[in-house]
């Protein structure tokens, strides 16, 4: 499980048997996780998060585009 980065409390990752799904992230934080899709950047589900924390994940991926991309590239190839 390749972690991407942490912020706010929030984990940002990957499942590394994933690369056969379109580009996407996952979050965690407080015991309440989603998916993101990335191109475009949209979310797929989430459970256990309040909608205020789903935004600033959100913004935190939007921040954070280009080493996400450079980190699914590096974990699942082109």
């Amino acid at each position: 499980m390749p972690e991407i980065f942490r912020k706010f409390g929030f984990v940002f990752f990957f499942y590394s048997n994933e690369g056969q799904e379109p580009m996407h992230v996952h979050v965690r934080k407080a015991g309440g996780f989603a998916k993101f899709w990335m191109e475009p950047i949209e979310l797929d589900f989430s459970q256990g998060l309040k909608v205020q924390d789903i935004k600033i994940a959100e913004d935190l991926i939007i921040e954070h585009q280009q080493l996400i991309k450079d980190r699914w590239y590096e974990v699942h190839g082109s």
